[in-house]
């Protein structure tokens, strides 16, 4: 099968019926969840973890969070990054915004290549307008829970301005924060989602539930 994606091939040879989903109501029976298990499985199999291009994009899945969460902490503690910048705290802000900007731009750029590297789903590509739709939703939805965030927040309320002693005048508690706790962060891994979607490869879905992972754990560990 020639892979949606172009410059590479689909080593999994496709089943000659994948079957439909069930209509509104029915139920699979269990012949047909079989097949599906077996047409996800083959799926997972075809997937390389240790290919030059998953492995960058899975250490900056995790790294990317850790590092600003770490810079900030001891940003908080020694201020550090304010002495660097002379005592200029929302100068050394900005500098640490630039720089997780331009490394969740590496990260992005890295994921992206991480999932053209990897053959496409056999069973995402048979339901191809359910999950191009679904990639379509998904990113739109991220994208405006992301940009309201920052809207609303401010460079360096979105930049962790607070370890820096830059604080807000009072906490923000309207859209999207009044739908969700973490905007920046579920809608991030939305938009993650939406392009593994949009590209049907089960490696980006799995490097998406990583994303949400790495976000759940820093975000517990450093932000309660």
């Amino acid at each position: 099968m020639q892979s949606s994606q172009p410059g590479f091939q689909n080593p999994i040879p496709t089943p000659e019926v994948i079957p439909d989903m069930p209509a509104t109501g029915d139920s699979l029976n269990a012949s047909t969840f079989k097949e599906v298990s077996f047409t996800l499985l083959d799926d997972f199999y075809a997937i390389d973890f240790t290919s030059e291009k998953v492995l960058p994009a899975l250490f900056m899945i995790f790294f990317n969070p850790a590092f600003w969460n770490l810079v900030a902490q001891q940003e908080y503690k020694t201020h550090f990054l304010t002495k660097l910048f002379r005592g200029h705290r929302y100068a050394a802000c900005y500098f640490l915004g630039l720089t997780i900007f331009s490394i969740g731009i590496l990260r992005d750029y890295l994921y992206h290549e991480a999932i053209l590297s990897q053959p496409t789903s056999v069973f995402m590509s048979h339901y191809e307008d359910v999950f191009t739709s679904f990639g379509i939703a998904f990113v739109a939805i991220g994208q405006v829970l992301v940009l309201s965030s920052m809207w609303k927040l401010g460079i360096t309320g979105t930049y962790l301005g607070d370890y820096f002693g830059i604080l807000m005048k009072e906490r923000v508690t309207s859209f999207p924060f009044n739908v969700t706790e973490h905007p920046m962060y579920n809608g991030s891994t939305l938009i993650f989602y939406g392009t593994a979607f949009w590209y049907k490869s089960l490696a980006g879905v799995i490097m998406s539930e990583l994303v949400w992972i790495s976000y759940f754990i820093y975000s517990t560990l450093f932000e309660g």
